[in-house]
């Protein structure tokens, strides 16, 4: 799967260019400003550091906060929302790219070889979603993308102690566990968008099925 720039979807030039940044987040602003706050500055941070914004296309919520931000900078923003979204999510047309899909599997798809890096912030089930799919497919070696997760509030925590508890029943490989970077805010965020994630080993743990 090409992403538009002659490379697959898998691959990444490891460098401290610019890259295209997917950020899963949420429709809804939550009850804290804090949340928004973070998308905000995140937006102008992404710009600040020359990178440009792959997200979902809305622009309620989080996810309008932050591609007003990263327009407002300057910088550059493809939303991808599928059709039955447009209306309920309220489709931002002022971006410099808007790419309508037929689902949600294509929009996920779309935003993943779009993308050279994944920055997940709060949100609800959509996020949760997303956020686990690039896990997933980082974990079978479909792509090679560092994924980080912006811990605001500590909003995360429960999902990484439902993460630390798979690893302890024997369930989950520590190394993907710490495959989802966790930092506490977005300036950390930034830092990690170069690193590399380690090479996926097999996700198998005990008796490996016959192929």
């Amino acid at each position: 799967m090409s992403d538009g720039r002659g490379r697959r979807s898998g691959q990444r030039a490891w460098n401290t260019g610019p890259v295209r940044v997917c950020v899963f987040c949420g429709s809804s602003s939550g009850f804290e400003p804090m949340y928004r706050d973070a998308a905000i500055e995140l937006g102008r941070l992404l710009v600040t550091h020359g990178h440009s914004l792959v997200y979902g296309g809305g622009r309620v919520g989080l996810m309008g906060a932050l591609a007003d931000a990263v327009l407002a900078a300057g910088g550059e923003v493809i939303g991808v929302i599928p059709s039955q979204l447009v209306e309920r999510e309220v489709a931002h047309t002022a971006l410099t790219e808007l790419r309508v899909r037929g689902s949600m599997h294509e929009r996920k798809a779309d935003m993943v070889a779009l993308a050279d890096a994944f920055v997940a912030l709060p949100g609800g089930y959509g996020t949760f979603d997303e956020l686990f799919e690039v896990l997933t497919w980082l974990q079978l070696g479909i792509h090679a993308k560092p994924v980080v997760i912006v811990d605001v509030g500590a909003f995360f925590a429960s999902l990484f102690a439902l993460a630390d508890g798979a690893v302890a029943a024997g369930f989950l490989k520590q190394s993907h566990r710490d495959a989802a970077r966790r930092v506490e805010t977005v300036a950390e965020a930034i830092a990690m968008l170069d690193a590399p994630p380690p090479s996926p080993e097999s996700k198998w743990i005990g008796d490996r099925p016959v192929p």
